[in-house]
């Protein structure tokens, strides 16, 4: 057989075919990046009328702000708790669906489904379930004797915002391990219970290892979707409160920038965002891709 492959005699094709993917980073991406850079180098004066450039002066304060560590520490455990959360749950319902022979396809229809829900609806539906008045969710903590009010304690404040992101978030991570659990060898699952392993260890020693490519691509994707994306749920939630108890810190570039007014410090704030997650990509993909078995 003779090797036929596609080759191109110059570059204006694979230009043209690049172009519209290219435009798109370059004005959706590229552009807003580089004007934050440049915004977080400037300061304005109370009345907007003014510009002072002031260098690394932004970043500076903002390591000195108590309110902003604070945010660093709400997003951090945000953050790896909602990952946590919406992976277990997901694999727990990819599991069960893996195993179910009737009626499979509506059960797995209704575990997607919750992905095409906005995250501002998402927030404004447990904010509904759990609020203090008419929350069905409250009415049943109060019946167990909990004294659930999520305006006044920070604590539950938080795990209202956690498990509305990670309500959110489970159809995806869903989606990608039912495949994962698809695409393992049936023969590599029923050597192991000829050899004696019972369903938990089957799990442990052989489904769970051959999964670990998918888990750590679903770890990338939830961190970066906990930092980024969830915005909306905690607006419509708790508006970052009681106090900061709940302001992560893309909400505090939005507090910042958009309600103070203060676009130099919140420039500052979301370059500082975009390294950190760059960074914790970085870390993922050199350390943790090593344990990970292809």
């Amino acid at each position: 057989m003779t090797d036929k492959r596609v080759s191109f005699s110059g570059l204006l094709l694979p230009a043209a075919l690049l172009a519209p993917q290219l435009a798109v980073t370059a004005v959706f991406f590229l552009w807003p990046a580089s004007q934050a850079v440049y915004q977080s180098l400037l300061r304005q004066d109370a009345f907007g009328l003014s510009v002072t450039f002031v260098g690394l002066d932004n970043f500076v304060r903002l390591f000195e702000d108590s309110s902003y560590l604070s945010s660093v520490q709400v997003t951090i455990v945000f953050s790896a708790a909602t990952a946590i959360l919406s992976m277990s749950a997901a694999l727990l319902f990819a599991v069960a669906a893996d195993r179910v022979l009737r009626g499979s396809t509506a059960y797995k229809t209704l575990l997607i489904w919750p992905y095409a829900v906005a995250p501002v609806l998402a927030g404004v539906l447990w904010w509904l379930m759990f609020n203090p008045s008419i929350g069905i969710i409250a009415y049943i903590l109060r019946g167990l004797g909990i004294s659930w009010n999520h305006v006044l304690d920070g604590d539950q404040a938080m795990i209202l915002i956690i498990v509305a992101a990670s309500w959110k978030q489970v159809s995806y991570n869903f989606v990608f391990f039912l495949a994962g659990l698809q695409s393992i060898p049936r023969s590599l699952i029923e050597a192991a219970a000829i050899d004696g392993a019972g369903p938990v260890k089957r799990f442990f020693t052989v489904t769970l290892p051959l999964l670990s490519p998918t888990s750590f691509f679903l770890a990338v994707v939830n961190l970066v979707y906990a930092f980024f994306d969830t915005f909306g749920i905690v607006h419509a939630t708790t508006n970052g409160g009681p106090g900061t108890a709940t302001t992560i810190l893309v909400y505090k570039v939005f507090k910042d920038g958009f309600i103070g007014l203060n676009l130099g410090s919140s420039a500052a704030q979301s370059v500082i965002l975009m390294l950190f997650v760059i960074a914790l990509t970085i870390i993922q993909f050199r350390f943790i891709e090593r344990r990970v078995h292809y």
